[in-house]
Formats: structure tokens, C-alpha cells, sequence
């Protein structure tokens, strides 16, 4: 008996309508070919690219520049509000980056004791430095309340007790399922305050000591990434260091030259403004109009410079006129060229660490603040201390002197040293002998 045979279904009429492409009408096919043509593949030219990327750079560096240069002349206390508000924006740049591990954690109490540790310290630092230059001010100021001088002179004591707090706040804080991520953002969070905060606090004795130890130095820096860049791209062919891949010895060493040559024009320009070489004696609201003068440094004095025998002899003369700071600008500029773009390349291995291109997008074609601040707080440090080894002839001043006074000696001890100091002023002729005794009645 012949097996049966199974008949497959006839597919119906529906079903192979759709199992058929469909044919596309001519009217249909003419404008999808239209289309076609209006929107062509994006082709990527990379000289196009890099030349939009030149523009946007440049315009903003001059933004950035013209900026700098007002706040400069708006006065020494805007500059040190700018100066503190850039290590802030710096530190906010960070620690977003850097973070990652704790907002995973949902470790919302990190964050909040990030913020207060940069608070504690900036009112440590930056709290120092104006009571240091300000002391004498405050203290002859009839605005300045008895509670504030009594704050003024135990500020340490009150920065040490807020750390403190902090810390116990941290340890309190501790959770045994994310004690490792709350460790991480704890050195995290302390090594910024050094590399940043610490640093910053420098760059404001900078201003103290006079707008041009701020303005040159952080000028040499502009000038050496400018140069940089310009040099890298047209001459730039052997890689310098491989965790930044973009910088090229032909520019890092173009750059030196090109900065070397460009600090004795900036020292030309700066030195010779009162406004840029005095230092800030206690005023605070000084700004460019103000007509400072002052005794100028030394180093902006011109000088008599003995001349080697054998370059005396190609020159035909025995010495020379020049300004010490000419010599000690090309010191600056030879550290902002070799030594502070390494803060950059710290910076560049730092976002590859936690792999993200820029700090953030706050400045076009810039990246984030951190990213034009991290050679700034490197050279800012050494022009403090070079200042301090080199440079400074006044290592001590009524500020520091009052200051010293006020903590150190009671009430009593400081009544027997104006009585001897106006005893001193009678006997070499300041004050007259009605004055020195009606003074001395008015103490006793």
C-alpha cells in the first residue's frame, strides 16, 4: 500500500505579496535618489579641523587675556578674589572626575565634607595671608570690632579646631560596605588642597608682593603654552613624553626660546609701573588709577654690572646699566618653559587615569579651568619661593611686628613697651616734651 504523501499548503496570495520585495514606483526611486544627492556622506577634513580648533583657541586666549588684565587693574584685592575663585572652579573640576567611586557608593555626606575641608583650609591659607599684610590696618581701623581682633589673633587655633571637626565628621561618617571609596575621596580630596590650595595660597603672597610677581610669572606661562602650540604644530615631529602624545621636543624646546626671548619685552613692559612693582602695604582697595608709589625693590633699580674681560673686549666697554630683574626673568622663564608644563602633563595623567578628555567645558577650546591652571599653580609656587630666597629685602614689616606684639604680650607688657617707645621718640626729637608727657599721663 503506497505510502501517503503529506501536500504542502499553498501559500496564499497574501502571504507571498509579502514575502516579495516591493517594488518601488519611479516617482518614488527619483526622490530617493534626490535625497541622496542633497545629503552626502560627511567627509572629515582634519585641516579643516585643526584650523576651526586654532580659531576658537585663539579668540578665547585673548578673551582670557583681556579678562586677566582687567581684574589686574580693578585692583590687588579683585585679583585675590579671582585667584580664589580659580582654585575653587579647580578643585570643583576635580573632584567631579575624580569621584566617580563615591557617587556610585551613593556617598552623598563625601561630597559635602569635600567642600569643607576647602573651606577650612582656604580660610587658613588666604586667612593668613591678609591678616599678615592687613594686621596694622585692622588694627588702627575704628570698623573693627574688639570680637574680631580677638579672632584675628587665635585664627589658627579655630582652623585647627575646624579641621579637627572635619575629621571626626569623616570617621563618624564610615561605612564598613564603602570604607574604601570613602578612604579614596578622603586622600583624594587632602591631595588637591596640597597641589592646588597650597599652591594658590603662594600665588596670593605673589599679589602682596607686588602685581608683577602674579602677572609676570602667570604671563610666562601664556606666553610658553602659546609658543607651544605654535611651534608644535608647524615644527613638531619627535614625541616628548608619551602621556601626552600631542607635545613634541621641537615645540617644548621652541617654546623655551620663544619665552626666554619674550620675558625681557614683558619685564620691559611691567617693571616700569609703580602699580605692578609696589608692594601692598596694607590697602587693599588700591586699584591702577590710584597713583601708587613706593620705594621700588632693588632688582627694578638699574645697576652697574662688571662685563667679563673677554666680552669687554668684543664690546669695547668695562660694564653695563641693567636692571637685575632682567636676569632674574630669564631664570622664571627658563622654569616656565622646562619644569611647570610638567603640572600639565600631571594633569593629562590624571584624566587618563579616570579616562575623560578635559577637566570639563568651561572655557571652548580650552577644556575646563583646571585645564589652564595646572602649569599656573606650579610656577606661581617657585616664583613665591624664589621670591622669598632672591628677591625679598623685607622680611619684616609693622604687620608682622604688631601681630608678634599682640599675641605674645599681655596687656600690661604692652603698656611698658609704648611707654619706653614714646620715651624713645622724645629723646630723639619726634615729639615734643608736652606731648610725651601728656601721653604718658594718659597711659598711667
Amino acid at each position: 500500500m503506497p505510502k501517503a504523501q503529506h501536500a504542502k499548503p499553498k501559500a496564499t496570495a497574501q502571504q507571498t505579496a509579502k514575502s516579495q520585495p516591493k517594488k518601488k514606483s519611479p516617482s518614488e526611486d527619483k526622490k530617493q535618489h534626490k535625497d541622496s544627492k542633497q545629503k552626502p556622506a560627511p567627509v572629515v577634513n582634519e585641516h579643516e579641523k585643526k584650523k576651526q580648533t586654532f580659531i576658537v583657541r585663539t579668540i578665547w586666549t585673548l578673551v582670557m587675556i583681556v579678562g586677566m588684565f582687567s581684574i589686574i587693574s580693578a585692583g590687588p584685592l579683585w585679583t585675590i578674589a579671582f585667584v580664589i575663585l580659580l582654585q575653587i572652579m579647580v578643585f570643583k573640576e576635580c573632584i567631579a572626575i575624580t569621584s566617580k567611586g563615591a557617587q556610585n557608593e551613593d556617598l552623598q555626606h563625601s561630597s559635602y565634607l569635600n567642600w569643607y575641608f576647602l573651606a577650612t583650609t582656604l580660610f587658613y591659607l588666604e586667612g593668613r595671608s591678609l591678616i599678615k599684610y592687613t594686621f596694622a590696618f585692622l588694627l588702627g581701623s575704628s570698623y573693627t570690632p574688639s570680637l574680631a581682633l580677638k579672632l584675628l589673633i587665635h585664627h589658627k587655633f579655630i582652623c585647627y579646631c575646624l579641621y579637627v571637626l572635619g575629621f571626626v565628621g569623616f570617621v563618624a561618617l564610615l561605612r564598613t560596605n564603602s570604607l574604601k571609596a570613602q578612604f579614596t575621596q578622603l586622600c583624594i580630596t587632602h591631595m588637591l588642597l596640597i597641589f592646588v590650595i597650597s599652591q594658590g595660597y603662594c600665588i596670593v603672597n605673589n599679589i602682596m608682593h607686588g602685581m608683577f610677581w602674579f602677572l609676570f610669572p602667570a604671563g610666562l606661562v601664556i606666553t610658553n603654552d602659546i609658543f607651544a602650540y605654535l611651534c608644535g604644530i608647524t615644527f613638531g615631529k619627535t614625541q616628548l613624553i608619551s602621556i601626552s602624545p600631542k607635545k613634541t621636543v621641537e615645540g617644548f624646546v621652541g617654546a623655551w626660546v620663544c619665552t626666554t626671548i619674550m620675558s625681557i619685552l614683558l619685564t620691559y613692559i611691567i617693571s616700569n609701573s609703580y602699580y605692578f612693582i609696589c608692594p601692598v602695604n596694607g590697602n587693599l582697595s588700591v586699584n591702577c588709577l590710584s597713583g601708587i608709589t613706593c620705594d621700588p625693590n632693588p632688582v627694578f633699580i638699574e645697576q652697574i654690572f662688571t662685563l667679563p674681560v673677554d666680552l669687554a673686549k668684543l664690546l669695547g666697554r668695562d660694564y653695563i646699566y641693567l636692571k637685575p630683574i632682567y636676569l632674574h626673568s630669564m631664570v622664571l622663564a627658563t622654569f616656565a618653559s622646562l619644569f611647570a608644563p610638567f603640572g600639565g602633563f600631571f594633569a593629562s595623567g590624571l584624566k587618563r587615569a579616570v579616562k575623560v578628555k578635559d577637566f570639563g567645558d568651561t572655557i571652548p577650546g580650552h577644556g575646563g579651568v583646571a585645564d589652564r591652571m595646572d602649569c599656573q599653580f606650579l610656577m606661581g609656587s617657585f616664583s613665591y619661593l624664589y621670591y622669598e630666597a632672591f628677591i625679598s629685602t623685607d622680611q619684616f614689616n609693622v604687620g608682622n611686628l604688631l601681630q608678634t606684639i599682640v599675641i605674645n604680650l599681655s596687656v600690661e607688657e604692652i603698656l611698658v613697651l609704648v611707654t619706653s617707645l614714646l620715651n624713645y621718640l622724645y629723646k630723639m626729637g619726634a615729639i615734643d616734651e608736652d606731648v610725651h608727657n601728656k601721653i604718658i599721663e594718659l597711659l598711667i
